[in-house]
């Protein structure tokens, strides 16, 4: 039997649906985005929420739509605004992308998100979870999703310890076929969430425990199995704080590298026995066409990505000669530690930028 036949027989089906929605009308958390089904908002909400709690979306939540209220207010912003805005979130492909679509949204679409699933995901960014949630939630539409929540109640309901993602999207998507798919959709979300957690799961409490065969078997805690993960690889990144005239150095990085768009510190992986200052220097050198004269190290900034871990030595460097030029990075900027604030910086360059201290 493969693993997306194993929920219930067919005739339990109904009942297990039923069961959900009414505990969803009860149990659900009042969360701001759940208040409309507008689908610029729902489509910003799945964004934000894709690798970040909810609690910290929350605030950003509030804050983006008073900033960008409606899909076009978005689309007409600078991405730079749009990145500061987005400044702390994290993962910045996620706000480069919704810019991108939201713009394709109101140049194509006369400002309406498409309610076709497939003309929707055709957008920049959207993949199949966000083209499910949006697509169920504002439109009502029977699609499917599948995240990190419903992966884990799927697995325990099969008693599965690793369920291929292709049996987890033909079950969702035969879940999903009834009255009300955007709460069906958000009440599986909500017990992954609430009730099915990782850790110690609170079974007696599931509206839906009968349906589940890891209960009865008293595997829960074992599924799903815990994924093999490799070491991320490091990277050992000098960053050159450039002092001119009580300004710093900034850069902007290029649209389609790492953190792209945002602003940062000059950096340079280092080579192979190469010096932080050696390094720093090199990083401004390239990058801006300018020479410095690498001085002290400030300090060390760890931060982790989701594919490597980074060690930032951020070393005090002066201007020697030459004007920059945008060589390697989009853009550049003399700032004083007052005007920082304008510009969107990392969480790893705001780091930095606390080392640096007053110039």
């Amino acid at each position: 039997m493969d693993a997306d036949s194993r929920i219930a027989p067919p005739e339990l089906t109904t009942e297990l649906r039923a069961r959900l929605l009414r505990w969803y009308d009860v149990a659900r958390r009042n969360l701001p985005w759940r208040q409309d089904a507008d689908p610029y908002r729902v489509w910003l909400s799945e964004v934000m929420l894709q690798q970040t709690r909810v609690d910290t979306v929350k605030g950003y939540y509030a804050r983006w739509l008073e900033r960008f209220p409606t899909l076009e207010s978005l689309a007409a912003a600078p991405l730079d605004e749009v990145l500061k805005a987005w400044e702390g979130l994290g993962y910045y492909s996620r706000a480069r992308n919704l810019h991108r679509a939201v713009r394709e949204v109101a140049e194509h679409f006369s400002g309406k998100v498409p309610a076709d699933p497939n003309t929707f995901r055709a957008l920049p960014g959207v993949g199949r979870y966000t083209a499910g949630a949006v697509m169920s939630i504002a439109f009502g539409r029977a699609e499917p999703v599948v995240d990190g929540n419903v992966r884990r109640v799927f697995a325990r309901w099969t008693d599965d310890p690793a369920p291929p993602d292709a049996s987890l999207w033909r079950l969702a998507g035969e879940l999903v076929l009834g009255e009300r798919p955007g709460d069906l959709n958000q009440a599986v979300m909500e017990l992954g969430a609430t009730i099915c957690v990782p850790r110690s799961p609170r079974c007696m409490e599931c509206p839906v425990k009968e349906f589940c065969r890891a209960y009865a078997a008293g595997t829960q805690n074992q599924r799903p199995a815990p994924r093999k993960t490799r070491p991320l690889p490091h990277e050992d990144t000098s960053a050159a704080v450039v002092e001119h005239e009580g300004r710093l150095l900034l850069v902007r990085r290029p649209v389609d590298a790492r953190l792209g768009g945002m602003w940062a510190f000059p950096a340079a992986v280092r080579m192979r026995g190469e010096s932080v200052a050696d390094a720093a220097e090199r990083a401004v050198r390239e990058g801006l066409g300018v020479g410095i004269q690498a001085g002290e190290p400030i300090g060390d900034v760890e931060h982790t990505f989701s594919h490597v871990r980074a060690t930032y030595r951020a070393v005090r460097c002066a201007w020697v000669s030459g004007e920059p030029r945008a060589l390697r990075y989009d853009d550049w900027a003399w700032a004083s530690p007052e005007e920082l604030e304008k510009y969107a910086l990392p969480v790893a360059q705001r780091r930095i930028a606390a080392l640096a201290g007053p110039t």
